[in-house]
C-alpha cells in the first residue's frame, strides 16, 4: 500500500466534524417584543418588557436550531395604564392564573437567503395552538440580529372574552413582532 492510498483510507475512516447549531444569548437591553391592535377604531401598541429568548440557530442547520421563549405577561406595558390593568384581568391575559406566555419551535423552513419560517406552538393563556413566526436573520460569528413578525387571532387563546370578544370593539387579529440582539455564547 503507496503513501497515497494508506491517506485515503486514513481520512475516508475518520468521522466528520460534527456540525451544531450555535446557542445565542440576548440581550434583554437591546430586544424587543411588541403587539398590536385596535380599540374601538383607534390602532394601539404596547410592549412586553420581560421575556427569556432560549435561541440555537443556525441557517446550515435548521433541523439542530430551536427557540424557546418565555414571556412576563405582568410586564405589558400599552402606555394606558387604565388598558393595561384590563389586560391582567380573566377577560384577557388571565395574569393571577397564568402569568407566563411561551413559545417553542423546532422547526424551520428558509424561504429565501436569510428569511425563514419558525414552526412552534404558542402557549397562553391555557391554551396551545400552533403559530408561525416568519423572520429575518443577520449574523456574523459573534453577534446576530432576529427580527420575526406573526398575526394571531386573539379569541383563539381566550384573551378578549365576554364584553371584549366582539371584533367591532377590539380586533381580533393582534401583530406581534420581535426584534432580538444576539451574542454567539
Amino acid at each position: 500500500m503507496n503513501l497515497r492510498t494508506a491517506l485515503a483510507v486514513l481520512l475516508l475512516g475518520a468521522p466528520l466534524p460534527a456540525f451544531a447549531a450555535t446557542a445565542w444569548t440576548t440581550d434583554p437591553t437591546a430586544s424587543t417584543l411588541t403587539f398590536a391592535a385596535s380599540a374601538d377604531g383607534e390602532p394601539f401598541t404596547g410592549t412586553f418588557r420581560t421575556f427569556e429568548a432560549t435561541i440555537v440557530f443556525d441557517p446550515a442547520d435548521l433541523a439542530g436550531s430551536s427557540f424557546d421563549v418565555s414571556i412576563d405577561l405582568t410586564s405589558a406595558d400599552s402606555g394606558n395604564a387604565d388598558r393595561d390593568e384590563t389586560l391582567q384581568t380573566a377577560e384577557f391575559f388571565n395574569t393571577e392564573t397564568q402569568p407566563q406566555a411561551r413559545f417553542k419551535a423546532a422547526e424551520f423552513i428558509a424561504s429565501a437567503p436569510g428569511k425563514f419560517t419558525a414552526n412552534g406552538t404558542l402557549e397562553l393563556n391555557g391554551v396551545s395552538k400552533p403559530v408561525a413566526l416568519m423572520f429575518t436573520w443577520t449574523a456574523d460569528a459573534t453577534k446576530a440580529t432576529l427580527a420575526g413578525e406573526t398575526i394571531l387571532d386573539r379569541t383563539q387563546f381566550n384573551v378578549g372574552t365576554g364584553d371584549w370578544a366582539d371584533d367591532t370593539t377590539i380586533t381580533h387579529e393582534v401583530v406581534v413582532k420581535t426584534t432580538l440582539q444576539l451574542t454567539a455564547k
